[in-house]
Formats: C-alpha cells, structure tokens, sequence
C-alpha cells in the first residue's frame, strides 16, 4: 500500500470516527447548541445597551436657470460631496451642534421695538391719531427637542457619513443610547451643518432633504448573537468530545495490538449475555455435575 492510500485510508477512518461520535452524542451536543443559543439571546436582549441609529438625508443642489450650465454644476455637487462628508464631521460643526443641543431652541420670531403713537395736527387745531403705538415684543423661540449634554469629542465618534456614487445625495446618520437622543443628533448636525457651510465655503445649495425621525435599534442584533450562541455551542461540545475521544487510550481494534506492538493475535472471547432472571449458585452446578455423572 503506497503513503498516499495510507493517508487517505487514515482520513475516511477518521472522518468515519467523527461521525459515530457525533452520532453517539447527538442529544449533548443539541445540549450544547440550545444552552449557548439561550445564554446568547439573554445576554444580547437584558445584559448588553442597546445603540439606537437615526439617519437624514441632505442634498447638494445648486439652482441655475442655464439648462447647459446646469450639467456642469450638478457634476460639480457630486464632486463637492466628499469635501462636505470632510466638513460636516469637522469640530466647527460638531461644536455648534453640541451648543446647539444643551438648548436646542430655534427663533421663531425677532424681538420688535416699541413705538409710539404718531399723530397729526389739524386745521382747527385739533389732534388726530394717525398709528397706533406698538408695545415691544421680545423675541419667541421654539423648543425642539430635549437637551442633551454632548461634547463635540462624543458627536465624532456617534455620527457618520454614507454617500452613493454619482448622487447628490449623502445620509448623515446617528447613534446613540436612546432613539429620541439619537434622532435629536442627527437632526442637530444636519442643521448646524446647512447653516455654516455658507461661511465656510461661499456657497448655499445643501437642502435637508428629510428630518430624522426617531431611532430604531441598531446593536444589539439579537438574532445574529443568537445564531453566533448556536454556532458556538456546536464548536465547543464537539471540541469536547475530540479532546475526550484523543485522550481515551482503549483500544478500539486488534489492528493496533497486531501492527503498532507486534504481538499475536490467539483469538477472541465472546460477549455472553446471560437471562436477568438466571442466577448461577452452587447448587446449580453441583446438579450440572450429577447428571452428568449419571449419563
């Protein structure tokens, strides 16, 4: 027999082993699977905090009434996307979105003077109204969220950017312990972002396409873990069982008594399985012995 067959005789018996021994411990190893499932499950549902993400979309258009024109500049904004994903993570955004969460308020309406009544003087010497006056209005601010105390160090590493090539269009997307937080995030940056990139760059053409709306869960995924429980449970009771099956030293063939330590083989004795119901005492013997005098 040539190396090639030996090793290849060696694999099936082996992969044969492998399969008696899976066969064997079947119900151990559904054990196994089933407990690491649930203790996946438990950990990932109740032990793990939950991340949830928010996301809104913002779109780079700039507005011309040359049709010819219009091809160059929207190629031009499609261009000028990774330089905005660059931006809107830059601590000059991410400052004034963390102000702008502590008290995020926006003004509604600008605060007005007071004025007074004007009036004229007429012919006969009389006055007459001609406004009215106007008391002072202070300025009226519109609550949008509820404040969040997050630095601008913590909004790096919570936002991020996702473009499409050849669009406009970019996703500014946010994460955080608590979907109202996260959606809050998003929506602040995203404003922070149309207001300055005006000073920063002299231009004006990014529209916020969509508010984010609240967060949905995005971590844990509990059926991934799961699946990833199950899977390990499977590894490690069949790494158990190996181990146990290497480690036992009986022998399993007269093969190994035969070719690995040379001795002779002089046969074989048989497993007798006798009644559970028979006992063999003396008595039984000694009348086995008599009858078989008398014959």
């Amino acid at each position: 027999m040539s190396a090639e067959q030996q090793n290849n005789e060696e694999v099936t018996i082996d992969l044969r082993r492998l399969f008696i021994l899976i066969r064997k411990h079947i119900i151990s190893i559904l054990i196994w699977m089933i407990g690491m499932g649930l203790i996946a499950y438990g950990v990932s549902e109740y032990v793990l905090v939950p991340k949830y993400t928010a996301s809104t979309q913002l779109l780079v258009n700039r507005k011309t009434a040359d049709a010819g024109q219009a091809l160059n500049n929207q190629q031009a904004d499609i261009n000028a996307v990774a330089t905005y994903k660059d931006i809107i993570t830059s601590n000059v955004i991410l400052k004034a979105a963390s102000k702008y969460l502590a008290n995020p308020v926006t003004l509604v309406k600008k605060a007005t003077s007071a004025k007074k009544a004007v009036y004229k003087t007429n012919d006969d010497g009389t006055r007459t109204q001609v406004k009215k006056a106007v008391k002072a209005k202070p300025e009226v601010y519109k609550r949008e969220s509820k404040s969040y105390s997050v630095s601008a160090s913590e909004l790096a590493s919570a936002v991020s950017v996702t473009t499409t090539a050849s669009s406009q269009v970019f996703t500014l997307s946010a994460t955080a312990e608590t979907p109202a937080k996260a959606q809050a995030i998003a929506n602040a940056v995203a404003k922070e972002f149309k207001e300055q990139i005006p000073k920063i760059m002299d231009v004006n053409n990014v529209t916020i396409v969509a508010e984010a709306p609240k967060g949905t869960k995005s971590f844990p995924k509990v059926s991934m873990f799961t699946a990833i429980g199950v899977l390990a449970g499977l590894v490690i009771s069949l790494l158990i069982i190996i181990i146990k099956d290497l480690s036992d030293t009986t022998v399993r063939e007269d093969s190994f008594m035969t070719n690995e330590l040379g001795l002779t083989n002089l046969g074989e004795i048989a497993h007798i399985t006798m009644p559970k119901d028979w006992t063999f005492t003396a008595k039984t013997a000694e009348k086995r012995g008599s009858s078989r005098r008398r014959v």
